[in-house]
């Protein structure tokens, strides 16, 4: 699982993309931002049928855009983020949320455990960071502690390489990745979480677009009900779901479902299964508009419905 297409709110121009998702279907189409794996446990484990559903997951890559999909109706639901939700929002894009799988962002920093690093605070005093420095949670870093002590690069994506030779850099990751990888390959490390900083958006995002919502709620509801209970199912028993993402994504090593799967519960909150509050909404859409990147803060309770 590479960091490369986990970027925050890129919007990017998709016409020919849509275009070829156009085509009438029976099917509710839900789109995944990223190809199957444990991110996705939840859905591939829902009995969709059981709801009166017919659901046809649509697998992405790098780039993916669920967001406009939504929005031009070429899938009927998406995976998507908070951040890039409030974006699409102040676009003009009508797009709500209904579920949150996970609940805390699994962005952060990882840094060799050797440096008996602290805090991030002490992590941007020296060395080397690789990081997309245009994203949200970079820009915050750099406002609350400086970079005049540490050299910035590029992020290289899910490539160890430079991390594994070179005690003294660091590199930006998710939780369930690059963390793993890095002590399979017998390197301990120190893994520093975005919500240290107090950005925290929620991730894989259940998402519908306005007009659906209000022309078929109970389409709605059974969709998220379906959900909510695929998950219950995959953070109870995933052997099932993950040998079915395992066949559509054999790059990934069965083994690695499931040490992924249990790596990723704690980001899950399993007491919360889904849900969101008004108050972390509105912090984010606070942390977006101090940045810059939405002209000003929409309401809370239009970017998300609990059904």
């Amino acid at each position: 699982m590479s960091f490369q297409r986990r970027t925050f709110l890129k919007l990017l121009p998709a016409a020919g993309f849509l275009a070829a998702c156009s085509k009438s279907s029976s099917k509710i189409r839900l789109a995944l931002n990223w190809k199957p794996d444990p991110e996705f446990g939840g859905f591939y484990a829902a009995d969709f049928a059981k709801h009166g559903l017919d659901v046809e997951l649509l697998p992405g890559g790098s780039g993916t855009p669920t967001v406009q999909m939504i929005g031009a109706g070429s899938a009927e639901f998406g995976i998507i983020q908070a951040d890039e939700l409030l974006l699409a929002r102040a676009r003009g894009n009508d797009v709500v949320a209904l579920y949150a799988a996970f609940q805390n962002c699994p962005t952060a920093i990882m840094a060799h455990a050797s440096r008996k690093l602290e805090t991030i605070a002490d992590l941007l005093k020296s060395g080397t960071l690789a990081l997309e420095s245009g994203l949200p949670f970079a820009r915050m870093l750099k406002k609350k502690y400086g970079f005049d002590s540490v050299k910035i690069v590029p992020s290289p994506g899910g490539d160890l390489t430079t991390f594994l030779n070179d005690e003294n850099f660091a590199q930006q990751c998710f939780l369930t990745a690059e963390p793993l990888q890095a002590k399979r390959k017998g390197v301990e490390v120190k893994v520093f979480p975005v919500s240290d900083i107090g950005y925290n958006p929620y991730t894989t995002v259940l998402a519908v677009s306005g007009e659906l919502l209000r022309k078929n709620p109970e389409l709605a509801k059974n969709m998220v009900t379906a959900v909510r209970e695929g998950w219950r199912a995959y953070l109870d028993n995933p052997a099932s779901a993950n040998q079915k993402m395992h066949g559509l994504n054999p790059s990934m090593e069965l083994a690695s479902f499931a040490e992924i799967a249990e790596a990723q519960k704690p980001l899950l909150e399993t007491s919360l299964l889904g849900k969101m509050t008004t108050e972390r909404w509105s912090t984010l859409a606070a942390q977006l508009l101090e940045l810059g990147d939405i002209p000003k803060a929409p309401p809370a309770a239009e970017c998300f419905r609990e059904l």
